[in-house]
């Protein structure tokens, strides 16, 4: 594969690497994006794999909470302005409610919300503001008290980031600073059981790599892998991370020491996994005026 002068510049851009680097990365790749970003990371030369700088997508995520049970459900619009605008909040805070009465996105799109379904009311907010919106999807969690918590919210229960932590146990205010950490850290799973494999083997395979570049023998090479290992579960799963609010003890102590046990957690922030067309704010105001 060709490798272009703009596959240069993202991959830069994903990984702080230099241009001369990057393009030999992806030449040693053949174009490959994610091989190329481990290839970096093998050779020492990426200072960060920022693939959540590509997501652009618009629009709030809802949180809400009843009893033992809370959703978060993420509703995306084209553009920020559409995302401030009262009437897009209070149809997300509707939608988000619904929720709490189901247990899939598709259930939901087909649930009454004040006499019609959601995907009515939505596909008639869509006709009224002019935009495209998509209800993309929701999540369910339940524990003996679970937390809720919006990051820079932007109106009561909504915001770009919406966490919830489930525990079990008699909370005492723990489950909301725990969702405040997994706001900031954004951890790939609760614990190192539940992290995806192919995640776990990647990394490995890095890190092997990155070992044998020292030059030292196998047997000493296994142990290192062993402590980097370790040190990555700690890195990336709640329970191993350090508090925030105390970095001295983990999550996981500080739940024990609170009482509880945390069980589970979802963070959903607008627009993972999206791309979005990079448009310039000018742009945008005239899309906007255009309806």
């Amino acid at each position: 594969m060709a490798v272009t002068a703009q596959m240069v510049k993202e991959l830069r851009e994903s990984t702080g690497a230099g241009m001369m680097d990057a393009k030999k990365a992806l030449v040693e790749t053949d174009g490959d994006m994610e091989a190329a970003v481990d290839w970096l990371r093998t050779k020492g030369l990426a200072k960060a794999a920022k693939k959540s700088g590509r997501v652009a997508a618009e629009g709030l995520v809802g949180v809400a909470v009843s009893g033992g049970k809370a959703v978060a459900v993420e509703v995306n619009s084209e553009t920020d302005f559409v995302a401030k605008n009262a009437d897009f909040q209070g149809l997300v805070a509707g939608i988000t409610k619904t929720a709490l009465g189901v247990d899939q996105v598709e259930a939901l799109k087909a649930a009454d919300l004040n006499g019609k379904t959601v995907e009515t009311v939505l596909n008639e907010a869509i006709a009224v503001i002019g935009e495209n919106m998509t209800l993309r999807r929701m999540a369910v969690l339940e524990g003996d008290f679970v937390a809720a918590y919006v990051h820079n919210a932007a109106a009561d229960g909504m915001g770009k980031i919406g966490v919830l932590v489930a525990v079990k146990g008699t909370d005492n205010g723990i489950a909301k600073q725990i969702a405040m950490h997994v706001a900031a850290t954004n951890p790939a799973s609760l614990s190192e059981k539940d992290l995806d494999p192919a995640l776990v083997e990647r990394e490995k395979n890095i890190l092997t790599e990155q070992a044998r570049e020292s030059g030292k023998p196998e047997a000493v090479i296994e142990k290192m892998i062993v402590g980097r290992m370790a040190k990555f579960f700690e890195e990336v799963t709640l329970l191993g991370q350090k508090f925030v609010l105390n970095p001295d003890i983990t999550v996981a102590q500080a739940a024990k020491d609170a009482g509880v046990e945390v069980v589970g957690f979802v963070r959903m922030s607008v627009g993972e996994g999206i791309e979005k067309e990079k448009e310039d704010f000018a742009a945008e105001v005239a899309k906007t005026l255009a309806g």
